[in-house]
C-alpha cells in the first residue's frame, strides 16, 4: 500500500517484492506511453472480470445466463444498486 508520508517516502506496493525490483517496475511504468498504460489497465480489468465470472460459474454451475449476469451485477455493484438496476436480483435463488 502506498504511504502518504509528507516526506515523499512511500511504502512497498507488495511486501513480497524486493525494493530494487519494485523500483525497476516503477521506472518501466514511467517509460510507458499513455496508450500502453491504457492497454495494460484494460487487460487487467478484463482478466479481473473473467476471473469473477469463472468464480460465479464454479459456484453456480446450473445457473442460467441471466442468473450469472445478475450475480455478477451484485458482485460488482453491491446488492442495493444491483437490485435498483435489475429488480429481478430479488428473485435470485440463495445458495
Amino acid at each position: 500500500m502506498l504511504s502518504s508520508d509528507p516526506s515523499g517516502a512511500r511504502g512497498a506496493l507488495s511486501l513480497d517484492t524486493a525494493a530494487d525490483i519494485e523500483r525497476r517496475q516503477f521506472e518501466l511504468w514511467r517509460q510507458m506511453s499513455p496508450a500502453d498504460k491504457m492497454a495494460l489497465v484494460s487487460a487487467a480489468s478484463l482478466a479481473a472480470r473473467q476471473l469473477a465470472e469463472a468464480g460465479i460459474r464454479e459456484r453456480y454451475p446450473h445457473a442460467s445466463a441471466r442468473e450469472r449476469f445478475l450475480r455478477y451485477a451484485v458482485l460488482t455493484l453491491g446488492v442495493d444498486l444491483a437490485r435498483a438496476a435489475y429488480p429481478d436480483v430479488a428473485d435470485l435463488p440463495q445458495p
